[in-house]
This record gives structure tokens, C-alpha cells and sequence, in this order.
């Protein structure tokens, strides 16, 4: 017997939507990390569209929770991982949007830290498909999730250094600023990805 006793409770409908949900939030970090050379709109538009199925996931699920008695685990827990995952594609939006309006062209520290948000969604992912059958190893991807995380903040805010190490010129001071506001929505992805983790990792904790 798995840990949430029958099939039907292993198969919960809440643990479901929520791998459902972290798959397409992978499928969303994926894309952008695939074409940040792409300057065009047809890629935002892909993203938007990827955000309205993420959207009505989360409606559902918000909607069963208000409609369940009892759930596997605590129905704030998967509220806040739900938000959290909903808030990475839509920090991923904000990107691509802020990309292509300002003209910002994607240097290593763009590239090394959408990177590293990806495999934090993979993570994310694999926890949540082995939280029935192996807890503790769901609770060791959300570990790697965090320190992922940490590698993010450090080339953040290595970039933001970089940017401003030699005073810029007042023509190239606009751009700059362009940049570290990119820097800064990749970053929050990460921190949305080291946020469901840290919940994720508390259910973990209440079910062993």
C-alpha cells in the first residue's frame, strides 16, 4: 500500500493536477530557453497560449478544492504550489514581453539562468511524480531545486555587477537598466521554482 493508501488515493486528483500543472510550467521554461534568440511575436503568443492551459488547470483545481472535504494534503499547500508554478510561467511571459519590446539581446547570464530555472521545473516535476511511491526521494528533487536556486542569485547578481562595473555612457544607460529588469524576472522565476519547493518539501516532511 502507497502512501496515500488505495490506488484511488494514490491516483488523488489534487497530486494529479499538480504534476499536470509542473509540466507545463517545464514546457513553458523549456520554450523560452529554446528560443530567447527568437525577437519575434509569434513566441510570446506561444507562451500565452501554454499560460491559458496553465490557467485553467489551476481553475480546476482551485475549484475541486473548494468542492473536497478532504485532500491528500493540506489544500493551502497545494494552493500555494499551484501559485507558485502559475507565477514562474508568468514571470516567463514578462520575459519574452520585456525581451522583445525592449530589444534586449540575451548575453550568458540570461541564457546560464533561464537555464538553471528549467532544470528547477524538472526537478519540481520529478518530485512531484515521486511523492506517492518514494517521498523521500521527491524530498531530495526539491533540495536540488533550492540549490539550484542559490546558483541563480549568484549569477544574478554577478550579472548585475557586470552591468554596471564600468560607468555607462548616457546613451547605453537605458539598455542597461532593460537588462538588469530581464535579470530580475529570471531570478523571481527561480524564486517562485525554490518557493513551491520549500512548501513541496513540507508536505514531504508531514507524509514520511
Amino acid at each position: 500500500m502507497g502512501l496515500f493508501g488505495t490506488k484511488e488515493e494514490k491516483d488523488d486528483k489534487f497530486i494529479l493536477q499538480l504534476i499536470e500543472q509542473s509540466k507545463k510550467t517545464h514546457e513553458t521554461i523549456a520554450f523560452l530557453e529554446h528560443s530567447l534568440e527568437d525577437d519575434n511575436a509569434s513566441k510570446i503568443e506561444h507562451i500565452k497560449n501554454i499560460i491559458r492551459e496553465v490557467d485553467e488547470i489551476r481553475r480546476v483545481l482551485i475549484d475541486d478544492l473548494h468542492n473536497t472535504f478532504i485532500t491528500p494534503i493540506d489544500r493551502e499547500d497545494i494552493y500555494n504550489i499551484s501559485n507558485a508554478l502559475f507565477d514562474m510561467v508568468d514571470y516567463a511571459l514578462t520575459t519574452a514581453e520585456e525581451m522583445h519590446i525592449l530589444k534586449v539581446t540575451p548575453d550568458d547570464y540570461i541564457r546560464n539562468m533561464v537555464t538553471l530555472v528549467r532544470k528547477q521545473t524538472e526537478e519540481l516535476q520529478m518530485a512531484m511524480e515521486r511523492l506517492s511511491k518514494n517521498p523521500r526521494v521527491a524530498g531530495e528533487h526539491t533540495m536540488i531545486v533550492k540549490s539550484l536556486e542559490k546558483e541563480v542569485e549568484h549569477l544574478y547578481r554577478k550579472g548585475i555587477r557586470d552591468l554596471f562595473d564600468t560607468p555607462p555612457t548616457l546613451e547605453k544607460l537605458p539598455q542597461l537598466f532593460y537588462m538588469r529588469e530581464v535579470y530580475r524576472h529570471i531570478s523571481n522565476m527561480s524564486d517562485r521554482a525554490e518557493e513551491a519547493a520549500n512548501v513541496f518539501g513540507m508536505v514531504v516532511m508531514k507524509l514520511s
